[in-house]
């Protein structure tokens, strides 16, 4: 368990950040209306105050799960559970060993960086193209979504990897 895991909630701003420059009609909003076939009246009306509320929790979601495929670590402890868990255990104490001499191990932005990107490459694009295809929507629709989310994942996984700080089992 994260000792700071309010890195969650932070990193789980940057979709929202990244969406405000993205869809922006001076970068890529007015293509994305365009394909949509959207009119700007069409966007009116909207409860903003749920879509960003629900977005932001959804951006939680991402983080957390996130977080396990950028910070090897994890796997570890994954691996090692429950038995690392009891307290005194041998199991606890080769977990801790383990992070004493690699718990820093691949721990940087650049690192972080780049599994976000490899996410979204070999999951979130086929997630999306699949859904664009059966809605019959074309290649533009697919790379202006699959852009968003390769910028704010890669920007999420690099400051997840960074920041998110794990403490020793006791």
């Amino acid at each position: 368990m994260p000792t700071n895991f309010w890195m969650f909630f932070v990193t789980a701003l940057i979709p929202l950040i990244i969406g405000s420059i993205w869809y922006n009609p001076k970068v890529f909003g007015t293509t994305w209306m365009r394909v949509n076939g959207f009119k700007e009246e069409d966007l009116q009306g909207a409860n903003m105050a749920v879509i960003f509320g629900l977005s932001f929790v959804f951006g939680v979601l991402i983080s957390a799960a996130l977080s396990s495929i950028v910070i090897h670590q994890g796997g570890v402890m994954q691996m090692m559970m429950p038995a690392a868990a009891e307290s005194g255990s041998a199991a606890q104490q080769q977990f801790n060993d383990l992070m004493t001499q690699y718990g820093t191990a691949h721990r940087s932005f650049g690192h972080g960086a780049l599994h976000g990107g490899f996410t979204v490459v070999i999951l979130i694009l086929p997630i999306i193209a699949i859904n664009a295809l059966f809605e019959r929507r074309g290649w533009k629709y697919i790379f202006i979504h699959a852009g968003y989310w390769f910028v704010s994942l890669t920007l999420m996984g690099g400051v997840l990897c960074q920041f998110l700080q794990y403490g020793s089992l006791s």
